[in-house]
């Protein structure tokens, strides 16, 4: 299974309006069925979360708890992850937790 990266803005808006939502204090998860046979994860953080350092700390912590978590995955979702302010600030598995409670309400793992 192959993993992209959604990058447009009218992908990020349609599973927005469509998707699934699941919030924890640390991640927001928004998920979208689709019917082609590939995952695609966006991660989004805004300005809210902090300067450059910490944006970029919250992407880097939430692509790693999502690499860890997906073994092999065959679902075909596109996911969007939003960073919370708290993002920044907690280790990796703490995001993998909030994330595989946010997969396991959306049936994607077990």
């Amino acid at each position: 299974m192959k993993i992209t990266t959604i990058k447009s803005n009218r992908d990020f808006q349609r599973i927005y309006r469509r998707g699934r939502s699941f919030v924890s204090p640390a991640l927001v998860t928004y998920a979208l069925k689709t019917k082609n046979h590939n995952l695609r994860i966006g991660i989004t953080t805004s300005k809210k979360v902090g300067k450059a350092v910490n944006r970029n700390r919250s992407r880097r912590v939430i692509r790693a708890a999502f690499y860890h978590l997906n073994a092999d995955n065959s679902a075909s979702y596109d996911i969007i992850f939003v960073a919370r302010t708290r993002t920044a600030f907690v280790k990796s598995y703490e995001v993998e937790r909030y994330m595989r409670e946010h997969f396991k309400k959306l049936g994607i793992i077990d």
